[in-house]
């Protein structure tokens, strides 16, 4: 006799966009409830509303926002924290709100939300706890500051907290994508004054960035890599996709860090 498994519950936050919307697209098809979560549900384009979806309304730069979610969907087996910011400028003249922002959004929001998703997880004795960074948390780039360390502090936060939940049966994991193709550069806040003593190297490094990303992956290939950790029995605490990441992980091991600096500098039209 075949044994069908109990229809899961997954909430996707981002997903009217980029890597949000293709993982609850593969989750939809896989069978999965599916809730995906966007800052105005009622913005989204009728072509851009995915059959299958549910879609809830999240702020993750707004506490009451995130409470009022968490109420809305109630109990759910998994997450995938695909929602963010990316955020450009000189550490110099990075505004404290915008810094404030961004780490509320990529960091604290995330941490808060999970928060009030957990103890359905854990009573149940399953869960799984996605966290989608970025391989610039372990490969930081000029005029990056903020975003690299949101990143590494979600990545940070993943990894501990999976150590404390495993026990739970709720398995945490963290995705880190190299470049990808999603258009985020043209939603990129940015921080610099017009005369800025930095102005040269900056538009140099974001001229780079965005051929890099232009030339990177699909949203679609790193769907694939977070779908993976979700259905595994025991998913990977870590998962690297896209920007050659077996080498350049495999680099970073062998070389000197001075070495791996001067390379992603000059990856970005820098010279260190």
């Amino acid at each position: 006799m075949t044994q069908t498994r109990p229809t899961r519950t997954a909430l996707v936050t981002g997903a009217s966009s980029g890597i949000g919307l293709e993982v609850a697209r593969e989750l939809a098809v896989l069978g999965y409830r599916v809730l995906g979560t966007s800052r105005n549900p009622d913005t989204i384009p009728d072509d851009k509303r995915l059959p299958g979806v549910e879609y809830v309304a999240l702020d993750l730069a707004d506490r009451d926002s995130i409470q009022a979610c968490a109420d809305a969907v109630g109990d759910v087996d998994v997450v995938v924290h695909n929602a963010g910011e990316s955020q450009s400028g000189p550490v110099e003249e990075l505004p404290d709100e915008a810094v404030d922002r961004l780490f509320q959004t990529n960091v604290f929001g995330p941490v808060q939300l999970t928060q009030r998703l957990l103890p359905h997880m854990r009573e149940q004795h399953y869960g799984r706890v996605i966290t989608v960074g970025s391989m610039l948390a372990s490969f930081p780039l000029a005029h990056r500051g903020s975003y690299c360390a949101a990143k590494a502090a979600l990545k940070g936060f993943a990894m501990s907290a999976r150590q404390e939940l495993s026990p739970f049966g709720v398995w945490v994991a963290h995705v880190e994508p190299g470049s990808i193709a999603t258009g985020i550069g043209e939603r990129r806040t940015h921080y610099i004054a017009d005369d800025s003593p930095y102005r040269h190297d900056y538009d140099t490094m974001i001229a780079h960035l965005d051929a890099n990303e232009k030339g990177g992956i699909t949203p679609a290939k790193v769907a694939k890599t977070v779908v993976k950790a979700i259905e595994a029995d025991k998913p990977k605490e870590f998962y690297a996709v896209g920007s050659n990441a077996p080498l350049v992980f495999t680099l970073k091991r062998l070389v000197p860090r001075s070495v791996v600096t001067t390379m992603v500098a000059r990856r970005h039209g820098l010279k260190r």
